[in-house]
């Protein structure tokens, strides 16, 4: 025997499905009436998709540069801070020991001596800076702190100093621990790589720091131990000493500028990456904005007819063989 469904059963199950259909209509009209975009872009683009597509990986690999940039721009800046703090530690201390010898005052050259102590504990923890887990002062060694105690270096160089015979003698150690990759200093104190792969950065045995640290070294320790070498001798490495300070201090200053180029460069390539963004974004919008407004109206119809179909459905639900007759 053939069962014919009624009339009212077919009209209901031609609503749900119209409802189940407003349902997704408003979740795609209600997304697209926040983001201001359309939700489907291949269907609303058509042949046209590859373009937007296009557009969006631009403006993806934009987004990625713009983080590059800025780790490089938060790198130099806490490695100019440094540099910064370096400069004004041993502002002054050349001049003053320069004048102290001048005077013969044993007591002034003791007190710069002591000062240049001080310079060196600052400027060792100033290297010692890192960004996030990366030590900048290290070369390529990101994960060792560059310098370790003032102590044991200035003890190394007091050795020098005794073993010397004279001023020139006293030099050419000096030079050799300071300057050359087999001295004390790269095998002792400074515990990164000579060279960088960054080109961006700074090694701590840069000429510039490391002019800097031997010239405080040597006062630090001739300027404060007495009779260590004889009055003449002392008084001539001091000297020295003061001018290889100064010499250190006027190729930081070259340094900090050569980093702030570094810092120019990318404050342009970010405002680059600002026009570009700008031509992009527009260009992306043109082809997959969806007008807000007119999407919030949309909305709103459709929700209207939603209700419409639910009263409507609830009507048939209720009616009964005998009102359907009627």
């Amino acid at each position: 025997m053939l069962v014919f469904p009624l009339p009212d059963s077919l009209v209901t199950a031609k609503l749900s499905r119209t409802v189940a259909d407003l349902r997704d209509r408003i979740s795609v009209t209600s997304q697209e009436a926040v983001t201001g975009r359309y939700s489907d872009l291949t269907e609303h683009l058509g042949g046209r998709i590859g373009s937007a597509m296009l557009s969006r990986k631009a403006l993806d690999d934009i987004g990625l540069d713009r983080t590059r940039l800025s780790l490089r721009e938060n790198r130099l800046d806490i490695l100019q801070r440094s540099l910064s703090t370096v400069q004004n530690r041993t502002i002054g201390l050349d001049a003053r020991m320069q004048t102290a010898l001048g005077l013969g005052d044993a007591y002034s050259i003791t007190g710069v001596a002591r000062d240049a102590v001080a310079a060196l504990e600052d400027i060792f923890a100033a290297l010692n800076v890192r960004h996030t887990e990366r030590f900048l002062f290290s070369g390529d060694a990101t994960s060792t702190p560059p310098f370790g105690s003032v102590t044991d270096l200035l003890s190394e160089v007091e050795q020098i100093a005794t073993n010397a015979t004279d001023a020139s003698d006293f030099s050419t150690a000096i030079d050799t621990y300071f300057d050359t990759s087999g001295g004390g200093f790269q095998q002792n104190t400074y515990n990164g790589t000579p060279t960088s792969s960054d080109a961006e950065s700074v090694t701590g045995i840069d000429p510039a720091l490391l002019a800097v640290m031997k010239g405080l070294a040597v006062m630090a320790v001739v300027g404060a131990t007495e009779n260590l070498l004889p009055e003449a001798e002392s008084t001539q490495i001091l000297k020295s000493a003061s001018e290889t300070l100064s010499s250190g201090q006027t190729a930081l200053t070259t340094l900090r500028a050569d980093r702030g180029l570094d810092q120019a460069r990318i404050e342009h390539q970010k405002a680059t990456l600002d026009v570009e963004e700008t031509i992009l974004t527009a260009q992306f919008n043109q082809l997959t904005a969806r007008d807000q407004y007119e999407a919030a109206s949309d909305l709103r119809q459709l929700e209207s007819t939603l209700e419409a179909s639910y009263l409507l459905t609830s009507r048939l639900s209720n009616l009964s063989l005998l009102n359907y007759l009627r």
